[in-house]
């Protein structure tokens, strides 16, 4: 029995959509029974009993995730969408002269242009305008481990409810990858969502995010 539970849980774990219509209440259960016992490739009649009870189990794990669900959409829905085109994002390594960098950004503050720099454990990554890309290039020459261009940055400023709500990040990055959009960096400052996508996928994203 814990068994077929694990197995029927990981299968509708690894069904987004049927996940999301049990959550909802819109699942025929005999009907999803039959289906997981063929896909799993178990005996019906012995496992159908503990394959029910344990779909039913896990709408009751789930249905407070469609009130969370709900919540999260209210507050997209008062989000405003900012798009950025020609932006890069620069990946380099940790040992760089640090003064290079940092004066890099005080120019692009005075232009009002976007330099963000995302330090991690083992490289820094520069976000900014195509505009800085050969300067860049000049400064970190031999330091450069991936450059990405022709990417968009999608900012979307939500009220201040965010800070209390979890989950948000994750519906949205479901979202994008239900939707085959790939996103290169990700960041956050206080109610601002910020995401790093390819350009020629910003028409796509901004369909999905009309809440």
């Amino acid at each position: 029995m814990a068994n077929i539970t694990k197995l029927t849980e990981k299968y509708i774990a690894e069904h987004p959509s049927i996940k999301d219509a049990l959550k909802k209440g819109m699942i025929n259960y005999s009907k999803l029974t039959r289906q997981i016992a063929k896909d799993i490739e178990i005996d019906l009649k012995k496992n159908f009993d503990a394959i029910l009870i344990a779909c039913r189990r896990y709408y009751r794990k789930v249905k407070d995730e469609a009130v969370l669900e709900k919540k999260i959409i209210g507050i997209l829905k008062e989000s405003k969408v900012q798009v950025k085109n020609k932006i890069i994002a620069v990946v380099l390594e940790k040992n760089i002269y640090m003064d290079d960098l940092l004066n890099m950004e005080k120019d692009a503050k005075k232009k009002q242009e976007d330099f963000r720099i995302i330090e991690g454990a083992n490289a820094i990554t520069i976000i900014t305008t195509e505009e800085f890309l050969d300067r860049i290039q000049k400064s970190f020459k031999n330091k450069i481990l991936r450059e990405n261009k022709q990417l968009a940055e999608i900012t979307i400023k939500s009220p201040q409810e965010i800070e209390s709500t979890s989950g948000v990040i994750s519906y949205l990055y479901s979202l994008f990858g239900e939707h085959g959009i790939n996103i290169t960096e990700t960041m956050s400052c206080w109610t601002d969502t910020i995401f790093v996508i390819k350009e020629e996928d910003v028409g796509k994203a901004m369909g999905i995010l009309r809440f």
